[in-house]
Formats: structure tokens, sequence, C-alpha cells
């Protein structure tokens, strides 16, 4: 796949991602009368059944990371090369910011926007941890040990991190940027978003150095476990 089709295939699904995000908060928040908690529950599940969708559609194509924080972990890891790096984070921030302007677009909101939503203190930050390191720890594990079960993982993972963490676990440097633009209920202060970010590299990074003595990569531990009977036949192993 060329780097062109790969970059398209990120910008598209992150595209589709934030408008999902961003347009299910803002249809959530309109239908439930005021009741947060009916708000958060149709964010929830629009954004995992989304997320779930995007991966399968878009994860032959680019890898689907749609973060900026997964395509520095893999790339960290040789999953890809550095130097196309930038050009996969510049695709994830402007399909971000695309998806935003996207749902506001659906719903005659303002296109530009400037969130007034509070979301600081120390609690927020080390949910925005916690969170990107269980996503993180989701992707490492499936994708080496049940890789068919891996878009069903992060989406399930991300649906269940809205309501574990205090900060409806955003996990997502790009994501954390364009959101910091729409002043509806999946909103985040631009003030408060730089910490945010930090917090999800610094949880992405963890998990991974974690997962790498967790789960060494396959070539690593073929070596190891998977020995064919002999030098002539083949291996019975995957």
């Amino acid at each position: 796949m060329t780097l062109a089709r790969r970059l398209i295939g990120e910008l598209l699904g992150t595209v589709l991602l934030l408008a999902a995000v961003v347009g299910s908060g803002i249809m959530g928040e309109r239908l439930s009368g005021g009741n947060a908690a009916l708000a958060l529950l149709a964010n929830t599940l629009a954004t995992g059944a989304t997320l779930v969708t995007l991966i399968l559609t878009f994860g032959a194509i680019s890898g689907a990371h749609f973060n900026p924080a997964v395509t520095l972990a893999d790339a960290s890891q040789g999953g890809m090369r550095w130097r196309d790096v930038p050009g996969y984070i510049a695709a994830q921030a402007a399909g971000a910011m695309l998806g935003v302007w996207a749902a506001h677009l659906m719903f005659a909101e303002p296109v530009l926007q400037v969130s007034q939503r509070v979301r600081a203190g120390g609690s927020q930050l080390f949910s925005e941890f916690v969170a990107t390191f269980g996503l993180l720890s989701v992707i490492w594990g499936c994708g080496r040990l049940c890789a068919e079960a891996l878009p069903f993982a992060v989406g399930l993972y991300i649906s269940g991190a809205y309501w574990f963490t205090a900060s409806t676990s955003f996990a997502n440097p790009a994501v954390t940027l364009a959101r910091a633009f729409t002043n509806t209920f999946a909103g985040i202060r631009p003030g408060d978003a730089p910490g945010f970010m930090a917090a999800q590299l610094a949880g992405a990074f963890a998990a991974t150095f974690v997962f790498r003595w967790l789960v060494p990569p396959l070539p690593k531990q073929a070596r190891d476990v998977i020995v064919p009977p002999n030098e002539e036949e083949p291996a019975h192993g995957r």
C-alpha cells in the first residue's frame, strides 16, 4: 500500500471517528433532557460502535491508528518507518479537525468554536494516563496474541473507559486537540488540552515498555517456542 493511500485512510478514518464522537455528543445532549448520564451513554455507544467499524474498514489500508500515540508507539517498536510518522500525525490532526467541523455542520452548529468545558486537575490527567495505558495494552496484547479480535477489543475498551475514567477517556492527542474546538458535550478547554496530551503519550509509552517485556514480538518469541520437528519438514506453527 502506497504512503499516499495510507495517509488518506488515516485522514478519512479520523474524520469519521471525530464526527461520531462530537456528533453523538451533540445528539445525546439534545435528546437526554438534561440527563448527563444518558447523554454520556449515547456518546459511548456511538463512539465504541463506530470505532470497531472504522478499524475493520481502514485496518488493512493504514493500520487504522487514528491516534498519534499509537503511531509513535508503533514506530518505536519497528512497526512502521519513522519517516512516515509526520505524515500520519498530520493526517490524523487534519482529519480530527475536519470531523469536528462535519459534526457542527450536521447539527447546524457554528463551524468555528472554542470549548469552554473545563477538564482540569490531577485526577483528570491521571485518568488520561490510565485510559491510554489501557488502550495501548489492548492493542499490543490483542495485536500479538489475538489479532482478529483487535477491532472489537479496542471498541469495547474505549466504551468501558468512557465510564471508568474521570476524563471519559480521550486517550488520543489528535482527538484532544480537535475537541478543544467544539463548545459542545465532547469539548475540552484549550488550556487543559496540553496536559491531556502529555498524559496520553506517557501512558502509551508506559504500556509499550511493559508489553515489550510481557509479550515479546513474535519473531523473537518464535525462536524460543516454535521449533521445527526437523530441518527437512515444515513447522506446524502458524
